[in-house]
């Protein structure tokens, strides 16, 4: 089960944590979580914000970008954007296929679980 923690830090904080990570990893004790920080409330927001699109893939499993956008009935371009800012921040993975001689993107999630953790 992978496991989301979704969290606001200070930069210097964040960075002491990923210290901490780097060093569990190179020994191979790091357990299948992923941690996004983030250190200012705009992205935060964003973020929460645009949750119903990380569901609607969760749920609808879509082939394509453009099938997303029917389904959860957002506009393409804008959806476009919101899934730019999730593969930037890890939240999903977008993998390029060819589906009838044509290349499509195909939006994933690789979390079971994605957890808010507010308090530092």
């Amino acid at each position: 089960m992978k496991q989301l923690i979704i969290s606001i830090k200070a930069p210097g904080e964040a960075l002491d944590d990923f210290k901490r990570a780097l060093k569990k990893a190179r020994v191979g004790a790091l357990a299948p979580i992923s941690e996004i920080s983030f250190d200012n409330r705009k992205d935060f927001n964003r973020f929460v914000e645009n949750l119903p699109v990380l569901s609607s893939i969760l749920t609808y499993k879509p082939r394509s970008l453009y099938e997303l956008a029917k389904r959860a009935g957002i506009d393409v371009s804008n959806l476009n954007k919101i899934i730019l800012f999730f593969e930037e921040m890890g939240a999903v993975k977008i993998k390029e296929e060819v589906v009838s001689g044509r290349k499509v993107r195909r939006p994933v999630v690789e979390y079971d679980t994605i957890e808010f953790k507010l308090a530092s």
